[in-house]
């Protein structure tokens, strides 16, 4: 999904309507330098699968209301999860890079849960899109707040993810560190070992690409 830097994280008031999501030093954060992610913030570690020993790594730049980011998780992660990951030629790792405000509070969500239990909960949410993100007149907070209680989330866990600003202000910073670093111009976007590759993909591409080491 392409993007216009200049209006990352400040989609229509519509789209907020129905979330407090209105954060005035969120907003500013497209223009200002973010500030660096507090190295003791445990839930702004890495999220990844597989090996640490893997060949190949391999980045994914994503953010939770992208549409192709949403196609990749549906319908080539698992294939990739099964013949790469979990044969250990693969270890992949999800890099957060929200392109507004309701994958931002989603991606905050997603790190409050067990490391084990990350990749369940986004591709929970990149496999439903339709029903969170994209309709019309729902609320986003109360969608989003259903499939983490199905997850296992409590109310109260959810509640303090949703207004926890602290980890929302190291995402962003996260995700100007990997904007400046691969000059990122769409999401998803994939980094092998250094190898940066834009845009969805289908299997038969990703694999390639993941045996050139």
């Amino acid at each position: 999904m392409p993007f216009d830097r200049r209006v990352l994280l400040t989609r229509s008031t519509a789209l907020l309507a129905g979330g407090s999501l209105a954060l005035p030093a969120l907003a500013r954060a497209q223009t200002a330098p973010a500030t660096p992610p507090a190295a003791d913030n445990p839930r702004l570690s890495e999220r990844s699968m597989g090996e640490a020993a893997a060949p190949m790594v391999v980045q994914e730049f994503f953010s939770l209301t992208c549409s192709h980011c949403g196609a990749f998780g549906r319908d080539v992660w698992p294939q990739v999860k099964r013949d790469l990951v979990q044969t250990g030629k693969v270890r992949f790792v999800w890099r957060d890079f929200p392109l507004d405000q309701i994958a931002l509070r989603a991606a905050v969500v997603a790190r409050y849960f067990p490391v084990e239990a990350y990749e369940p909960f986004i591709e929970a949410l990149l496999t439903t899109q339709d029903r969170w993100a994209f309709a019309r007149g729902i609320d986003h907070k109360a969608e989003i707040g259903k499939i983490a209680t199905f997850a296992g989330m409590s109310a109260a866990t959810f509640e303090t993810a949703w207004a926890d600003d602290e980890t929302a202000r190291g995402i962003l910073a996260l995700r100007q560190q990997g904007e400046r670093q691969y000059n990122i111009q769409a999401t998803p976007t994939f980094v092998f070992n250094t190898r940066v590759v834009s845009g969805g993909i289908p299997f038969d591409r990703f694999a390639q690409e993941a045996a050139r080491v």
